[in-house]
């Protein structure tokens, strides 16, 4: 896949991903979509270490809920 990776670091693949992860997080289920996207996002900027995958997911997750309140 390293076609797919631009200089930023980011692939298109990953910004994708969010693109298409971000309006299910402002839906219902926000607290685990969010978690979700957020894990996702985490894992990609952090170059897959665990504790960026976590702290995303954690992140992600407060970031759903106060948006959605679900």
């Amino acid at each position: 896949m390293r076609y797919l990776s631009s200089k930023s670091g980011f692939n298109r693949l990953g910004i994708l991903g969010l693109i298409v992860l971000i309006p299910l997080a402002l839906s219902a289920c926000g607290t685990a979509v969010g978690a979700g996207a957020g894990a996702y996002a985490g894992h990609e900027l952090s170059g897959g270490s665990t504790a960026g995958t976590v702290g995303g997911a954690v992140a992600g997750g407060v970031l759903g809920h106060v948006i959605t309140g679900h």
